[in-house]
């Protein structure tokens, strides 16, 4: 039997887990790219779901900025497309639609061009006229970073940019790569302070939004059964997968430069990380959660140095393979890649915190492209019994397994006895499942984080500090990887889990991966 909410309620599949937030102030949101992918395949339909649940203010208006030659309705028309093509809920409702699209204006014109801005912001003082959204701001730059310093300064002289103090809010959502490197992300880091106070920057990570992810803080920290269980005394190690079965793409230009450390590691990943180890935070708010996160980062052992890399980190690169049964071309077969391309889009680290908690558990991660299926998750292996009344491997360890993606739920392994006179142990599976415990889908993880930069919430987007920190770790691997004298590049087959090495890397440790 499937479990249920322990309550009477029925489950509202528009509003599922973002009812008890309270609803934004009134405000215009300006995008930033709004011709681009990104735009048609996330926030427009993320905004509309937004208004359909009734979650957005009644004073609402969104304006694109883009190069592209669009006017208002031709705007309005080509994300009414996008909407009905990759919105999580069909058909579109005409009635909310039109409400929704009543709001949205359009300024083409380039970031470089300060008359770009004066036409944005005389849109925007419309918007406060015809919609009442009150000076409030909120800026997504769903763009490049080369394009950033741009936009900050036309934003700055024209006046949009209000300081922390005013009345009126000013916020800048800034999508990931947040920086190509170390000292990339903290120049990055400066020129957006010189502009705007911490409060007002909300560096998007969308794993963040995600509600798996979310839970994962729920699951740790208002169930008293792990909290004991929770460390070094009684977990042996834990496993962080984030797997994709496609492959680059018609991104060979980015991903040359980018790779699956600056891609995945920087930031998906190593959320997870800080997330599954962080301590307990002393209130659910911002800068709490964040500074729990930080300490793990700053905990985690460093990789330096060609020895340690060669110890703790395989790197690889698909090859032609199949994936469902399809062909698919190698990575240097892919446009716009190196025919003798070095760039990993394959990655296993073994982590050690050095810590109270986590001191001896190692955390071995995983990330790449053409892999057998799209699968996120995070597997707490908890240590084996000292001593098995039913026979050598009769009973395994138990396990307990966070899916992010794509079948959001979690999963404890442990061990039952086989119907029968015999006493023989067999690993069951508890199994919950948002879809089935709650009715509906989950929300999509940007609906959630818009929702929470219009509140000014930054509890879900990385601080200053925290970028910093996560690119210290893996600017130190990059440095061996890159180098001249980098170690081998293995190989896998696309449609596989990744090269032998990496099971090596566990196997070492006598320990292997799961099988997902």
């Amino acid at each position: 039997m499937p479990y249920l909410p322990e309550h009477d309620e029925v489950p509202n599949p528009l509003s599922a887990g973002l009812r008890a937030a309270t609803t934004p102030e009134p405000c215009a949101v300006v995008v930033f790219g709004a011709s681009g992918d990104l735009a048609h395949r996330k926030l427009m339909p993320a905004f509309y779901n937004l208004a359909l649940g009734g979650h957005l203010p009644g004073a609402f208006g969104v304006v694109g900025v883009a190069i592209t030659d669009f006017d208002d309705n031709k705007f309005r028309a080509e994300m009414r497309e996008a909407v009905g093509k990759f919105s999580r809920i069909k058909p579109v409702q005409e009635e909310v639609w039109q409400d929704f699209a009543d709001g949205m204006r359009y300024v083409n014109g380039g970031f470089d061009d300060p008359a770009t801005f004066q036409k944005l912001k005389a849109k925007l003082e419309e918007l406060d006229h015809t919609r009442a959204t009150r000076g409030n701001r909120l800026f997504y730059c769903a763009t490049p970073p080369s394009t950033f310093a741009m936009i900050l300064k036309g934003l700055k002289d024209a006046g949009l940019i209000y300081p922390p103090n005013h009345p009126c809010y000013s916020r800048i959502v800034v999508e990931k790569p947040f920086g190509h490197d170390l000292a990339s992300a903290r120049a990055l880091n400066k020129m957006v302070l010189e502009v705007l106070d911490e409060k007002q920057v909300f560096r998007i990570d969308h794993y963040l939004g995600k509600e798996t992810v979310q839970n994962l803080m729920v699951l740790r920290f208002a169930n008293s059964i792990w909290e004991p269980l929770w460390n070094n005394k009684y977990v042996d190690h834990v496993e962080i997968t984030a797997g994709e079965e496609l492959g680059i793409e018609a991104r060979g230009k980015y991903y040359e430069e980018a790779g699956i450390l600056r891609d995945m590691i920087q930031n998906h990943v190593l959320q997870l990380v800080t997330l599954t180890a962080m301590e307990p935070p002393v209130a659910f708010d911002a800068d709490a959660v964040r500074d729990e996160k930080l300490k793990v980062l700053r905990a985690i052992r460093p990789i330096i140095g060609p020895d340690e890399v060669a110890q703790s980190v395989v790197v690889g690169q698909y090859t032609a393979g199949s994936i469902f049964g399809a062909d698919v071309a190698g990575y240097r077969q892919e446009a716009n890649v190196a025919a003798d391309s070095r760039t990993p889009t394959y990655v296993a680290l073994k982590l050690l915190i050095n810590n109270w908690r986590w001191d001896g558990v190692p955390f071995y991660v995983r990330s790449g492209k053409r892999l057998p299926k799209r699968a996120t998750e995070i597997a707490v292996h908890f240590k084996p019994l000292p001593h098995s009344l039913f026979g050598a491997g009769a009973t395994q360890p138990n396990v307990l397994v966070v899916r992010v993606q794509p079948e959001e739920g979690i999963a404890l392994r442990f061990s039952a006895k086989v119907p029968g006179e015999r006493y023989r142990p067999r690993t069951v599976s508890m199994d919950f499942r948002y879809g089935t415990a709650f009715g509906s889908a989950s929300p999509e993880a940007y609906e959630r984080l818009l929702l929470d930069a219009m509140r000014g919430d930054q509890t879900l987007f990385t601080r200053k500090d925290e970028v910093e920190a996560a690119w210290k770790l893996v600017d130190q691997i990059l440095r061996v990887i890159e180098s001249p004298e980098a170690p081998r590049l293995c190989e896998y087959e696309a449609g596989s889990w990744g090269p032998s090495e990496a099971d090596q890397l566990l196997s070492l440790d006598g320990r292997a991966w799961r099988r997902l």
